[in-house]
């Protein structure tokens, strides 16, 4: 027998359908219930890499973590990885089978792949009591609907109910309730069993006459109102959710137990990916992690991150054109802190070899780091395991380019020259041994006074987060009402709103 489901959908992108997801997964398994996530196609440069080395989204992995159980490829079996405005990369079941232009995957392909997803959701539902399945964008995009297999194709699929979350911070959330329904035809609308408010700031009882008016047009109830949190928007799927300048998750920067605080200038290059890295940077007492992207705001920046990207050679141009290049060239030379990883980990070497990414050939790099990178249409997906200063480290890898160290000292699976260190691996820094070890040393080159602290627990403080997820949906959303949807699908004889879609 099939375990019970739910589609979390959104009236838009970052509506809040990721950290609801893992809010109901929390709250569930809280309760005892064996619970996993889903999500059919996702599109995001935040990857992971599970046990068995399949590539899936992190919002997914972060969700599983929630669920409290393994992430698998099953959880999403659709991963595109955008390499322009007009292409990705399409990652099917885990693994990388091509680049696809939005018009040839919105052609046919995508259609052609609602099998596999609707497989993997079944094959999740006969081993879980309950799969919370999160939608992708607005399940109102009548443009796309035709070969929609994420939002309402795979709820009529499944026969899933649909819960519809709205930002309401952004304003309009009744409009856009109200129109994302009118704008589903008459047998999506038989699913959409009600609304979710998120993000709300204030008294309550000010918004319940637009909640009662909302059930009267629509004949669907709404199952909570989630207060406005900050420094909840963790595992983000969608792009970069803070200010260029601005401080890293909206999180108060704890007093440092040391004298100084250090700071953090994390490159903002293009197509960056997993720009998660330095969350666990963010999480330390006294680190002030920012994103920049002139050269003057490396200038009183303690340690510079340079991060992943989907398109190496393309984020080295970019450097060079604003001047980071030449700036991160003269913190080499003066012995001050960069970190490279992934991406810019190989665009910190001698040379890149691609005809993959950007097919450009043999390009030079920055020259900070002894090492040769060239670019093999196989991916690297890994989960390694080793030691560094000292410390055991852990992390995953997901790369084209292979490097080939000529020198300098090992550091990973890449190497260190002076205080410019470089690796592939992605997740290095939760590991706490080696991320306080790690500090210690950007400490020193940069002078300052800055002692980590010796009890911060990433892994502890990842699981406070995902705990207040579980708080908000278990103290403010209807959750007996939730289960009854999760369990028995969505009510029945809900109204038909017009117009409906086109035809």
């Amino acid at each position: 027998m099939s375990g019970g489901g739910l589609l979390v959908a959104g009236t838009t992108s970052d509506a809040g359908k990721s950290v609801v997801t893992a809010g109901i997964c929390r709250w569930l398994v809280r309760q005892g219930v064996k619970v996993a996530p889903f999500k059919g196609q996702n599109m995001s440069l935040n990857s992971f890499v599970t046990r068995e080395g399949a590539e899936i989204g992190r919002a997914q992995a972060m969700q599983a973590q929630a669920a409290r159980v393994e992430p698998s490829a099953l959880m999403n079996p659709v991963l595109l990885k955008p390499g322009s405005d007009r292409s990705s990369q399409v990652v099917l079941m885990g693994k990388p089978v091509g680049e696809l232009s939005a018009r040839g995957y919105h052609g046919g392909r995508q259609a052609a792949l609602l099998d596999t997803v609707v497989g993997c959701l079944e094959e999740l539902r006969g081993s879980y009591d309950a799969v919370i399945c999160e939608g992708a964008g607005s399940p109102a995009e009548i443009n796309l609907r035709r070969t929609d297999i994420v939002n309402m194709g795979i709820a009529r699929a499944a026969r899933l109910p649909v819960l519809v979350v709205g930002d309401i911070d952004r304003g309009g959330v009744f409009a856009s309730f109200f129109g994302t329904t009118a704008l589903l035809a008459p047998e999506d609308q038989e699913l959409l069993a009600g609304y979710l408010v998120n993000k709300f700031r204030g008294d309550v009882s000010l918004l319940e006459p637009g909640l009662d008016m909302l059930k009267d047009l629509t004949g669907r109830a709404t199952y909570g109102v989630l207060p406005f949190q900050h420094g909840l928007g963790i595992d983000e799927e969608d792009g970069l959710r803070v200010s260029l300048r601005g401080s890293v998750r909206e999180s108060q920067t704890a007093a440092p137990v040391g004298e100084d605080v250090l700071r953090v200038a994390v490159c903002a290059v293009p197509l960056m990916s997993n720009f998660t890295d330095v969350d666990a940077l963010a999480a330390e007492p006294g680190v002030v992690v920012r994103f920049v992207d002139r050269a003057e705001e490396l200038v009183d920046a303690d340690l510079v991150v340079v991060p992943g990207t989907r398109g190496t050679v393309r984020a080295l141009q970019w450097l060079r054109e604003r001047g980071l290049a030449d700036a991160l060239a003269r913190r080499a030379a003066e012995g001050r802190p960069v970190l490279g990883i992934c991406g810019g980990f190989q665009l910190l070497g001698n040379s890149i070899e691609d005809d993959v990414e950007s097919r450009l050939g043999t390009v030079d790099g920055l020259g900070l780091l002894p090492v040769r990178v060239r670019f093999e249409r196989e991916k690297t997906l890994a989960r390694p395991v080793g030691e560094a200063l000292g410390e055991h480290v852990e992390g995953y890898e997901i790369h084209h380019g292979v490097a080939e160290i000529v020198g300098g000292e090992a550091f990973l699976d890449g190497c260190r020259v002076g205080s410019v260190w470089g690796t592939h691996w992605h997740g290095s820094l939760e590991a706490d041994g080696f991320r306080r070890a790690f500090l210690r040393e950007v400490a020193a080159a940069a002078g300052r006074r800055f002692v980590p602290a010796p009890d911060t627990s990433f892994g502890a403080l990842r699981e406070e987060q995902l705990d207040r997820l579980g708080d908000l949906i278990e103290e403010h959303a209807d959750t007996d009402a939730l289960w009854r949807l999760i369990e028995s699908g969505a009510p029945s004889g809900l109204p038909f709103i017009p117009p409906g879609a086109p035809a």
